[in-house]
């Protein structure tokens, strides 16, 4: 019997189509059946753990620790949320929490009020920042993580919460009672004019509603006070809400243009989001200010105004995650938080970072060899990259802190100094004209020399481990003279360098001073005075020539 060529196609077409399917129910049944078989296998091994370990274990906290180091294995975002963590989970996405109203942290080993939140409870029942809490609720804070305090603190809204501080300058603790309230902190800490045409909004994350905030600041800025360009200001803004990045560009970009686009394993969640009201402003010039602490939906705002060539970004290198997260409802009240696909700019590169082992210590994108990253082009025509993060189209280098001001820090000494000038100071200028003087710096000197500090500088701290790899290759010996020599001659002097760093650590104890009386948006409005990004950001913008040309056809956007 003849078969037409046809019949034949016909046949073996068939015969592919079983076979493939065949074999995709086989790969699907071995997935299943090594699913199964190690599901299997982490239930004996926990059982058997449980029945015949030589001491009590805790299940709870082996289950948590199994679960939290496999999703690590996966990425840096990919989260167990555990049922007592679903309330601070909540408050990351939200902004809202019930509670007092402020930021503790442990330093020395005790719990500190860091900052009270201005008009919220605890400023509002007289907490200042310096106290010491060693009560909550009638329970000692003594060994006690700031996480413990901090379950201890909040609580229904409505309901009072008596605590126990101990004040520097009082002889006796004090209790305070503070009546709890709804806390839903503000997205947009501080806004204002930096000159008699630039505006400029802080933005801190991306929680909800955040994009209401923005376009109140944007609008007072523009009718009332005459903005005539404006600054919008990432640093340090870990992200949040996806449709959030989406709403705050669209401020800025027309109706229907693309923003970001979403793209995973489910083909059904992939999506591209659009600008999809009329926006604020089209034309007027802008400056995105960002840093390493940038990220998610920061890269998001950053990425599109830069891909569609709306406004310049200002700063380094952004943090690079590009990945989405999605929220699955676990038993038991808990959930997962999933990484489901990575997002797309306008240009189409994903801002993710390319791998997780060569970032910085901070978690940021690392080098990137040229041989790994791709080249695309924003809507003029300017050359941009992918490979993590959003380079700036003008980079300005944050200078680094020198040792001496990283520990005067980390130990808290500049903490602790303006809670003692605090306890003895009424008042002080206006967070623009306030100044450190030559008295407060003495006085600051005399205050530093009573504490316990001790610190090592960077060049020390070479220098030991070049000793140390002298003394184990044997030639310490052969030059000790000239070892030692160089020792005393690189040590610190601690009179020398709080003078010779005089500058950097009176930004720093103006900071923290103003923050005791005008709270965060005195803190912030006092570090404006010596920003470089703002500074960059507002001698391009006074200049429509220089603005202009940042967005030439061919201009290479790159990092060095």
């Amino acid at each position: 019997m003849k078969f037409s060529r046809t019949k034949k196609a016909g046949i073996v077409i068939v015969g592919i189509l079983v076979f493939a399917i065949s074999f995709y129910s086989f790969k699907q049944d071995d997935k299943n059946f090594q699913i199964a078989k190690n599901l299997d296998i982490y239930y004996t091994l926990f059982r058997e753990l449980n029945l015949f370990y030589v001491d009590d274990v805790n299940p709870n906290k082996l289950v948590k620790t199994s679960i939290d180091k496999m999703l690590e294995s996966l990425d840096p975002y990919t989260n167990f949320i555990s049922e007592d963590d679903v309330e601070d989970f909540r408050f990351m996405t939200t902004g809202e929490y019930a509670g007092i109203g402020a930021l503790i942290s442990k330093q020395k080993g005790k719990i500190v009020i860091a900052e009270p939140y201005e008009g919220f409870p605890a400023q509002k029942s007289g907490l200042k920042a310096g106290d010491i809490l060693l009560e909550v609720a009638g329970k000692s804070t003594e060994n006690l993580s700031t996480e413990d305090v901090s379950s201890l603190l909040k609580g229904p809204a409505g309901k009072s919460v008596l605590v126990k501080i101990e004040r520097f300058g009082q002889k006796k603790p004090l209790d305070i009672e503070v009546v709890r309230e709804k806390i839903q902190i503000d997205p947009v800490p501080y806004y204002g004019m930096l000159d008699k045409e630039t505006g400029y909004i802080r933005l801190s994350n991306f929680t909800v509603d955040c994009t209401e905030r923005v376009k109140i600041a944007f609008i007072e800025l523009k009718e009332k006070h005459g903005a005539k360009s404006l600054v919008l200001d990432l640093r340090s803004n870990p992200g949040g809400l996806l449709m959030e990045a989406v709403r705050i560009s669209n401020l800025f970009i027309p109706k229907g243009q693309e923003i970001v686009s979403t793209k995973g394993k489910v083909k059904q969640w992939d999506k591209v989001y659009t600008a999809t009201e009329n926006p604020l402003d089209t034309v007027m010039p802008i400056a995105v200010l960002v840093n390493r602490g940038s990220a998610s939906a920061s890269e998001i705002v950053a990425g599109a105004i830069q891909d569609l060539d709306r406004g310049m970004i200002i700063g380094t290198r952004t943090f690079g995650k590009g990945l989405v997260q999605t929220t699955r409802d676990l038993s038991y009240n808990a959930k997962l938080k999933i990484t489901t696909a990575k997002y797309y700019i306008p240009s189409g590169r994903c801002i993710q970072a390319l791998d997780y082992s060569h970032r910085n210590e901070d978690g940021s994108v690392g080098e990137i060899p040229d041989s790994l990253i791709t080249k695309y082009t924003t809507k003029k025509g300017r050359i941009v990259f992918d490979g993590g993060g959003v380079v700036p189209d003008i980079t300005v280098d944050n200078e680094v802190l020198s040792n001496l001001a990283t520990n005067l820090i980390t130990q808290s000494v500049v903490f602790d100094y303006a809670t003692y000038f605090n306890s003895k100071t009424e008042k002080v200028a206006a967070p623009e004209d306030f100044v450190i003087t030559p008295e407060m710096y003495a006085d600051f000197v005399q205050f530093v020399k009573k504490q316990d500090f001790k610190y090592e500088s960077r060049t020390e701290g070479q220098l030991e481990k070049l000793l140390e790899v002298a003394k184990r290759e044997k030639y310490y010996e052969l030059s000790k003279v000239e070892f030692e020599a160089l020792k005393v001659k690189l040590g610190h002097n601690i009179d020398q360098d709080l003078e010779h760093f005089k500058d950097e650590v009176s930004e720093l104890m103006s900071d923290e001073i103003v923050s005791r009386y005008y709270y965060q948006k005195g803190a912030i409005k006092a570090a404006l005075r010596d920003d470089k990004d703002v500074e960059k950001a507002l001698e391009i913008l006074q200049k429509p020539d220089g603005y202009a040309s940042i967005f030439d056809a061919g201009r290479i956007i790159k990092s060095n």
